[in-house]
């Protein structure tokens, strides 16, 4: 069983101003009941430097050293967590949270990373369709390509290893294609939407949890959940939906199979935007399904 512990990090360092309301998930998924849901208790809340829409001229990307520095207050915390045994919830904010999560498990030792998410996030900040925004390449930063700021974080770069990464429903390729983005690396696995439809959920993240678990592989790994990889049909309060997403049901079963394993460390769940959801609908189905998924894991 495991003892949850709730971070706020509301950063939107990474991000475009015209969806700066992911900023006010945490409140929103609590207000929805999940802490509750998870019995966790509230391990503090981690607010971030200024917000600057300009784009660094040197890297190419906006806010490098406000993330930067970001990054190590919130792995700080991260750690505090799991010093105490406990297993942290941490409530983005955009997808460049990633980096001061996996900075707190590279201080620690080998660690790897289930990345459920709607798109690859491997942009370079040359080829970043998004103003320099890091929450479109924060998967690249976090395997060490990028500039150092972002991408060797106190030295520590890469965060994770190619070979320690899963990648699990994105549904980008197209886009990436015309986008020019760089093409993940042969060394880290990945399945898109399709080909977790035709495998069935449940067996395609019983794949990717095996790998994260294998002989001489990490000791242990991440979760990390973008609200875009479900279908726009339920999760509409994002800044890129898409169709042909996952249903909640298949979150909930990618989401119960990783928490069977014992080496799963934490998690975080990034980009609803409670501003794009007036009726706090798609809140409300995140909150209830990861809550019932991780539920039946908490300590009571």
């Amino acid at each position: 069983m495991r003892k949850f512990a709730i971070i706020e990090a509301p950063s939107v360092l990474g991000h475009i101003p015209t969806h700066l309301g992911v900023a006010k998930m945490p409140e929103a998924l609590l207000e929805a009941g999940l802490a509750k849901r998870l019995n966790a208790r509230h391990a503090g809340r981690v607010e971030s430097p200024e917000w600057r829409a300009e784009r660094d001229p040197e890297t190419g990307v906006m806010n490098p050293s406000a993330i930067n520095e970001y990054s190590s207050s919130l792995a700080d915390v991260i750690s505090a967590t799991l010093d105490a045994g406990e297993f942290p919830v941490v409530l983005g904010g955009d997808c460049s949270i990633l980096l001061g999560s996996m900075l707190s498990l590279k201080r620690r030792g080998r660690y790897g990373l289930f990345y459920l998410d709607g798109h690859c996030d491997f942009y370079t900040p040359e080829t970043n369709p998004i103003q320099g925004a890091a929450s479109a390449s924060d998967l690249a930063f976090v395997t060490g390509r990028g500039p150092s700021v972002v991408a060797n974080i106190e030295n520590k770069g890469p965060l994770v290893a190619d070979e320690d990464i899963f990648v699990f429903g994105y549904r980008d390729g197209a886009i990436q294609l015309r986008n020019r983005s760089p093409q993940l690396p042969p060394a880290l696995r990945a399945l898109n939407r399709q080909e977790v439809r035709i495998l069935g959920t449940e067996t395609a993240a019983e794949e990717a949890i095996e790998h994260l678990t294998r002989d001489g592989g990490p000791e242990g790994f991440w979760i990390h959940v973008d609200a875009d990889v479900l279908d726009q049909s339920i999760m509409w309060a994002c800044d890129h939906p898409q169709p042909d997403g996952f249903m909640w049901d298949d979150l909930a079963s990618a989401l119960r199979v990783a928490m069977r394993s014992p080496r799963a460390i934490g998690i975080q769940l990034t980009i609803y935007n409670p501003e794009m959801d007036p009726g706090g609908l798609s809140g409300r189905g995140l909150a209830a399904t990861v809550g019932k998924a991780l539920g039946q894991f908490a300590a009571r």
